[in-house]
């Protein structure tokens, strides 16, 4: 049902195209466009607040179509499609008493639910290798892949099955599913997150009105995702870009370089949006998990995991990894059912070979540091060690991400080798004097990176508890650098493609 929608949405949309203007990216965080809209919107919705509990749910819901319109098009309509396909097969499994067609009911809601994912980001993957291995010359379809499918099909996927598996047993309403699955601030990036984090929220009217504290809180973390998005990642962007577009143009000191920019873009950038994300929520009264935990601090890869994308790793963790046996099975199985996991996070990411590549990488990282764990272990905890396991781990984390960031194979091992044949530190003064404000951005953004946790708490208290105009101020000042240091076009944000 939805994916003959979905494929008659593709129809439609050629048909209306030019009457209807849908900007690039649609409402992306780090633009006027976005401010403005949300400056009204959050005004309504103070009002709306202080009336009926639904009629609030109605509101938000109302305007986060619209804001999926804006990213999306009339292929919005894949997003309350799904809610209330999803909503009423979960509520059929739910009064299944029998357990064979609880467990048939499940099966085909996680099916019919995955379609349209399937059919719009792996299509031509598909068809691409399929050419491939048969020297075929099938024509690749011409599809747009939908904003945000991927975190809300795995949003759907995740409360359909902790209904199945009794995670969670309170029944939520369709109005109450359909604001759970189209929350617009988790639209663009997540997290995912589940009911039993977002739908009690809903319950508790007295305990959802935000205070101050939780209303500064989320304009600190607003800020700083303005600081990482708008200003780190996308300036060191242009720099990075030119490498991996085009790496034997560049020395291998300059290719090394690209890498460490882009290490640390796609976390400014991810990060940067997840900040802004769970900010907005709290602006609102919802408390969102944590998603970035300063990973690079990282002293293995399985650390580093318990530390990145924290909402997609669980989420891989407690819908495939464990289903799979997990490590109950043996040690050889637990190393097949992690390479599997990182396989399936690999094509999550994107429907292309580099991607599992990448996967692939990860996966066979993490089975070693497994294999290699019991030793591990027996090595004393000194800080030369602890600094050489940090050293280990954030190379290979960024070796991997070269296979993410490059357009082929060959791109990625002509990264490598440039690095590896043509490194000298003769390059260090002059790129410095070429590029000094990227270098400031990038000695920061690392430097940053290391703050503890505790620092950081302590420095966001001192910004709730400070004066309102000290906070506009910080939040003016913030803004103030991204339009200085802006770039000509707004970057995309990375996991918009995923």
């Amino acid at each position: 049902m939805i994916m003959t929608l979905a494929i008659s949405l593709q129809a439609v949309m050629r048909n209306l195209e030019g009457f209807f203007t849908v900007p690039d990216g649609g409402l992306q965080y780090c633009t006027f466009a976005f401010l403005l809209t949300f400056i009204a919107f959050y005004a309504v919705y103070l009002l709306a607040c202080r009336g009926r509990q639904t009629v609030m749910m109605a509101y938000v819901v109302a305007f986060s179509l619209f804001f999926a319109y804006k990213s999306n098009g009339w292929l919005m309509l894949l997003l309350p499609a799904t809610v209330a396909i999803t909503w009423l097969m979960t509520e059929r499994m739910r009064h299944c008493r029998r357990h064979r067609f609880r467990k048939l009911w499940a099966t085909a809601t996680i099916l019919l639910t995955l379609a349209p994912l399937l059919y719009f980001k792996y299509t031509n993957f598909s068809i691409s290798t399929l050419n491939s291995i048969l020297a075929s010359n099938f024509a690749l379809m011409d599809i747009f892949l939908p904003v945000g499918i991927s975190f809300y099909t795995f949003q759907a996927i995740s409360y359909i099955v902790d209904v199945y598996k009794g995670r969670f047993n309170d029944r939520a309403t369709l109005l109450e599913y359909a604001f759970f699955l189209t929350f617009f601030p988790l639209l663009l990036a997540g997290p995912i997150t589940r009911a039993e984090t977002l739908i009690p929220q809903l319950r508790r009217r007295a305990e959802r009105k935000a205070d101050n504290e939780m209303i500064y809180s989320g304009l600190w973390l607003i800020t700083l995702g303005i600081l990482k998005k708008g200003l780190i990642a996308d300036y060191i962007a242009q720099y990075n870009n030119w490498i991996f577009d085009d790496p034997a143009a560049f020395s291998g000191f300059e290719n090394l370089m690209g890498v460490l920019g882009y290490t640390l873009q796609i976390y400014c950038d991810f990060s940067g949006y997840s900040d802004i994300s769970i900010g907005l929520a709290a602006l609102l009264g919802f408390k969102l998990l944590q998603n970035f935990n300063s990973p690079y601090q990282s002293l293995n890869l399985s650390e580093f995991w318990h530390r990145w994308h924290i909402a997609l790793s669980t989420w891989f963790r407690d819908y495939i990894y464990i289903p799979l046996g997990g490590n109950r099975k043996g040690r050889w199985r637990t190393y097949l059912n992690n390479m599997i996991t990182m396989l399936f996070a690999g094509l999550w990411h994107g429907a292309s070979w580099m991607f599992v590549i990448w996967g692939s990488i990860h996966g066979v990282g993490l089975v070693i540091h497994k294999m290699l764990k019991p030793r591990l272990d027996r090595i004393a905890n000194t800080i030369p060690v602890r600094a050489v396991c940090w050293f280990v781990t954030f190379c290979y984390v960024a070796v991997a991400w070269i296979f993410f960031r490059a357009g082929s194979v060959g791109d990625a091992m002509l990264i490598l080798e440039r690095i590896g044949t043509d490194f000298s530190m003769d390059y260090f003064i002059p790129f410095c004097n070429a590029r000094p404000v990227w270098m400031i951005f990038v000695i920061v953004a690392y430097a940053l990176h290391a703050v503890r946790l505790a620092d950081y708490e302590r420095l966001r208290l001192w910004f709730v508890r400070t004066p309102w105009v000290v906070k506009l101020l910080i939040f003016t000042a913030a803004v103030q650098l991204v339009i200085n240091f802006r770039t000509a076009n707004v970057q995309p944000f990375i996991y918009a493609q995923f």
